[in-house]
């Protein structure tokens, strides 16, 4: 039976001004306290935000009252602090809001700590940008909040407000607000260590007894000595004699990434599109796309004689350029214009696709590929993508009512 955990739930009224989220979560960052719910609503100037703390211990309420009262008083505000209880893996549940800001700033955390929030209410506040709408979009695994901004400078607010989540360990994404998000179509995804958690090179040249020689000839590559295309084709070459039987013990052994089967069934159920791209095989990854329904596939092909691997591929290898060309064949393909496609991976060989997208997403990826994207997800969770598209946790699960297992 899980034990209740302590609430606390502040209530600030008035006038609104630039500071307000920032001051009253810098008194929060004192003390041990997880966020668990925010809901800000600014109507013709009058500022109605809530804030919904837990903590495991009893809190110093004493304190947390003269500070935040203290705060209230300097600002013309009023505040009231209500204590109970909530239950692990409740939530509450609110109406959906309407977006009415200009820019959408989404914020993510595992946990999200009080600490994480004003540093990014104080970057948009310093930017002289204001927060005019604040809603939660998921609770657990992960906790995602999103803030309807008015008055900022994307540009500047995405390197600002970058800089602030590399310091406080969050994933903040900044996006041109209203339906924009909505509007895309097509999601291309990396397959290696993005929509699978392997190396399927890695598992074949175990299969094959060459896994130290392949992997000195991948670090040759990220060092490098050598391009994708002739590490690609040394690796290969290693595989030489393998039987093909080998490929489909392989595909068995492949995990999906946690949330990749909600990613992709709940925006196949809205009408989205999929395709995958990889510099690994298609006889192994294929298959897999058919089963999760995913309509386009770019990798490369090994070739195969008397059933064994001839240690040679068939065919132009899908390198990073390869890559961008296949996001634009499947948009083309799609009937979907290249502003409205999201391009989501980790490695190198990913930029030149996540520069063409309409949304670029660096998912658990390379600093090089996190400076490059649009935004950036440190969270093990590919469902998280979803946030970014403003789809919130509750209607993922109305849509797995609706549509079923």
């Amino acid at each position: 039976m899980t034990t209740p955990q302590t609430t606390l739930l502040i209530t600030v009224t008035g006038r609104d001004r630039p500071g307000v989220t920032s001051r009253l979560f810098a008194i929060l960052a004192g003390y041990p306290l997880t966020v668990m719910d925010i809901e800000q609503v600014v109507i013709r100037g009058r500022l109605v935000l809530g804030v919904l703390l837990g903590c495991d211990a009893p809190p110093d309420l004493t304190a947390i009252h003269a500070g935040v009262s203290a705060l209230a008083a300097d600002l013309g505000l009023e505040a009231e602090i209500t204590t109970g209880t909530d239950r692990p893996g409740s939530s509450s549940s609110s109406a959906e809001s309407a977006r009415r800001g200009r820019l959408h700033v989404t914020v993510l955390g595992s946990p999200l700590v009080p600490a994480a929030i004003t540093a990014i209410a104080g970057r948009i506040a310093a930017s002289g940008a204001n927060i005019d709408r604040i809603s939660r979009l998921a609770q657990r695994p992960v906790t995602c909040i999103e803030l309807d901004v008015s008055g900022g400078n994307p540009a500047v607010l995405r390197a600002d407000l970058a800089r602030a989540a590399a310091e406080q360990g969050v994933d903040v994404a900044v996006q041109r607000g209203g339906l924009h998000r909505r509007a895309m179509r097509l999601i291309v995804m990396d397959v290696d260590s993005t929509l699978i958690q392997d190396e399927v090179i890695d598992l074949l040249a175990a299969r094959a007894g060459c896994a130290a020689e392949v992997a000195k000839v991948t670090e040759s590559a990220m060092r490098g000595d050598l391009d994708f295309a002739s590490s690609l084709r040394e690796r290969v070459a290693l595989l030489a004699g393998l039987e093909a039987g080998v490929l489909d013990e392989v595909r068995g052994e492949l995990r999906l990434t946690a949330g990749a089967r909600t990613l992709i069934g709940t925006l196949g159920g809205l009408g989205y599109k999929f395709g995958i791209v990889s510099g690994g095989f298609v006889q192994v990854i294929e298959p897999l796309a058919a089963e999760l329904g995913i309509g386009y596939v770019a990798a490369n092909v090994l070739e195969i004689a008397a059933g064994k691997l001839t240690g040679r591929l068939s065919g132009p290898v899908i390198d990073r350029a390869g890559k961008a060309d296949a996001l634009r064949r499947f948009a083309a393909d799609a009937g979907v214009p290249l502003s409205q496609t999201v391009a989501i991976g980790d490695g190198a060989n990913d930029l030149d696709m996540i520069a063409a997208a309409g949304l670029g997403v660096a998912f658990n990826a390379k600093p090089v590929v996190r400076d490059a994207a649009d935004t950036s997800l440190s969270v093990p969770y590919l469902d998280a993508v979803l946030y970014l598209l403003g789809i919130s946790s509750e209607e993922v699960a109305a849509a797995a009512d609706v549509t079923g297992p």
